[in-house]
Parts: C-alpha cells; structure tokens; sequence
C-alpha cells in the first residue's frame, strides 16, 4: 500500500458530510488537504474543527469554472500539487415531476454534475502532473430511479456515467479514476441532521476510510466504481 504522507487533496464540498468526513480520514494518513464550501465561515469553521495545519478552507462553488480554477490554483500555490480530487460537493430536490420547478432542476443538475466536470477540468493538468486519482462521490441513485426523484436520479446516473467514461480517458496519463456509490448515509445533505436513528446507516468516517483506502491501493489496480450499502436494510432498523 502506498505512502500517503505530503500528498494534496482537494475536496469539494468539505466543510461537513462526507466531504469532512474523508479530509478527517485523509489528514490521518499525513495528506494535504484543500477542503471548499460555499460559504468561507463555514469552511473556515471546518478547518478549525479538523484542528490541522495541514488544511487550506476555501470558498469556491462548483457551479462555477472560475470559482474552482481559482480555487485550484490557489491550492497549487500553496502547496505546489495536487494529487488527489474528491468531486463531493452535492445537492438534492426531491419532487414528483408534476411539482419539481425548473430552478430545481438546475440547480441539481448544475451542483451533481457540472460542477465535477468543472473540478476535473480545473484541476486535469495538475493531475496530469502528479499521475493523481480522481475519486468523484455519485450515489445508488446513480443506478436505482425512484419516484421523486428524476432530478437526482438525473444528476447521479449523469454523474455515474461521466466518472467511468472518464476512468477510460485519463489511465493512458496515469491518472485513476474511481467513482462511490454510497446507500444511506448519516449526513447534513438537505439539512438533515444526524441523530441516534441514523446509527444504522453508513457514517462519514467509513466513507473516508473507503476514499483513503483507495488512494493507498497499488497504483497497478483501479477499483473503477465502488457500491456501498448499510450493512442493516431500512426495513430492518
């Protein structure tokens, strides 16, 4: 397994979930990490939490290039590399299509699925550079449609889709690419919050166990898309 002391890692969608769930994992193993929100208090509050200095907050939004070259660069600067891209960021509007507004759709597809081509573009020369791994987080959505939920099941399958076509781009450059499909995970996404009743499900560390895992593999073998379920089916909690 490899060594992952002084690599970079830029992580959208860091300041909380799984995005903070895998810098937490990854500044254990001695990696740099670049960890983006929206909001600059919020990723500064991530950070101080995180409680390295080994972690760079930035403000950056995946729905713009500029927002993440920027951001990117401003990675580069300080740290000189980028090894590793963890595509995170992500949203969800749930809604039958008879209900489901036009800015709903939007914004999910922008945040899911543009916005990780904006990452890897932004950061693809880097990456180039350092023969790094691009780990983007899609979803069983991105497999399994439900009712409710066009606009995500949209966006994940777009998402599933762009990872594994681009898995087959970038290996002549060195560059690995790995798409997770996690199930029900115990995060903030749309404002949930955490609780006793969520034990049941996948947490953040393991998550960023599975992201660290990854990245420490031989660099001979690409687990190229990684389904992830709850050990215990909802029925059953």
């Amino acid at each position: 397994m490899s060594d992952l002391k002084g690599k970079v890692a830029f992580i959208t969608g860091g300041s909380k979930g799984i995005g903070y769930g895998v810098a937490a994992s990854l500044l254990k193993e001695g990696v740099k990490v670049a960890i983006t929100s929206r909001s600059q208090k919020a990723a500064d509050d991530a950070a101080a939490n995180l409680g390295s200095d080994d972690v760079l907050a930035l403000e950056a939004d995946v729905r713009s290039f500029d927002s993440q070259k920027q951001a990117i660069q401003k990675t580069v600067d300080k740290w000189g590399k980028i090894d590793v891209l963890v595509a995170n960021a992500g949203l969800g509007h749930f809604a039958s299509i008879e209900e489901l507004t036009a800015d709903q759709w939007q914004d999910t597809i922008d945040t899911n699925l543009t916005g990780v081509f904006y990452s890897v573009k932004a950061s693809l020369e880097a990456l180039k550079e350092s023969n790094g791994y691009i780990i983007t987080i899609s979803s069983l959505a991105g497999t399994n449609f439900f009712a409710g939920g066009s606009a995500y099941n949209a966006s994940k399958f777009g998402l599933t889709g762009f990872s594994q076509a681009i898995m087959l781009d970038l290996r002549k450059y060195g560059i690995k690419v790995s798409t997770i499909m996690p199930g029900s995970v115990a995060t903030h996404f749309n404002d949930h919050t955490p609780s006793e009743e969520d034990s049941w499900k996948i947490q953040i560390e393991d998550i960023g166990e599975i992201v660290t895992d990854l990245v420490k593999m031989n660099p001979r073998t690409l687990p190229s898309k990684i389904e992830v379920r709850p050990t215990t089916p909802p029925s059953a909690k």
